[in-house]
């Protein structure tokens, strides 16, 4: 999951190199931070949040078919 989310993240910005996913494993959900650079945001988040909204769907599918709640927060 954590590649993935790295191979999404990469593939839309401009500095991959300073893309940083780190995971937070709960009781029944894990959370993925996902870090790149100020200049790369808006790219992440896309227009009002498209881009972001679904990366999230993805996740979410991925880790419904592993029997896992997955979040992804996009950090500045």
């Amino acid at each position: 999951m954590k590649e993935l989310i790295g191979q999404m993240a990469k593939a839309l910005v401009d500095k991959p190199e300073e893309v940083v996913v780190t995971e937070v494993d709960g009781e029944r959900t894990t959370v993925y931070e996902l870090r790149v650079a100020p200049s790369d945001l808006g790219k992440v988040i896309g227009k009002q949040g498209k881009t972001a909204r679904a990366m999230r769907t993805i996740l979410s599918a991925a880790g419904t078919k592993l029997g896992k709640r997955c979040v992804l927060e996009i950090l500045e």
